[in-house]
């Protein structure tokens, strides 16, 4: 007879969380989540085969943290609503961004994700190959958004650097990196959103 399992999903999730808030991605070992259950290293592996399945785990506990429910809108609308709470799910454990590029479509909340935005894009008149490079779009730019956020952000360091350069050298480098300075990053992916919906027809 197998041992009853003692831990449950959430509670590996929390740890590996745990862990990656605390050490950042590198820091995410299967001893140093063993550590933090309290249990050997071993013990750990009757619960998940390896680091991999590990961050899978981590993956859709993210997806799944977003509310899929929808307002009643337009539809351009209701798809802002929803990847601006992707992007805050994200946003909570920014160090898990590479993990969701690596995993989204390995983790199951994943994919319910993407069926409820297929089926917003539907409801706005896209479909076929139209549809396919809309959500793919969509996709792209929350990703891209969120690396810049978490690893190249518009407060960081490289924005000061760029808006003290010397104007006459530079005259729209230092004055866009001089505006960029001011914008905060719900506003920028707000209205970098607003861009790819009105490509989209929204």
């Amino acid at each position: 007879m197998p041992r009853p399992r003692s831990l449950t999903d959430e509670q590996l999730v929390a740890a590996a969380l745990a862990v990656i808030d605390r050490d950042g991605l590198p820091g995410l070992t299967m001893r140093a989540v063993a550590g933090e259950l309290g249990i050997a290293t071993m013990g750990l592996y009757r619960y998940v085969a390896d680091r991999q399945a590990l961050e899978v785990l981590v993956v859709d506990h993210i997806f799944r943290t977003v509310d899929l429910s929808l307002p009643p809108a337009n539809w351009a609308d209701r798809m802002r609503v929803l990847m601006d709470r992707l992007r805050v799910a994200v946003a909570a454990h920014p160090a898990v961004v590479p993990l969701v590029l690596r995993h989204r479509q390995a983790a199951p909340g994943s994919l319910l994700l993407i069926e409820t935005m297929l089926a917003v894009l539907t409801d706005g008149g896209h479909a076929g190959t139209e549809r396919v490079v809309a959500q793919r779009t969509l996709i792209g730019y929350l990703l891209g958004f969120l690396q810049n956020e978490h690893y190249a952000a518009l407060s960081g360091a490289g924005t000061v650097t760029m808006s003290e350069l010397s104007p006459q050298q530079f005259p729209h480098l230092a004055r866009t990196a001089a505006d960029a300075r001011t914008l905060p990053p719900a506003e920028e992916f707000r209205r970098g959103l607003d861009v790819v919906l009105r490509g989209l027809g929204g």
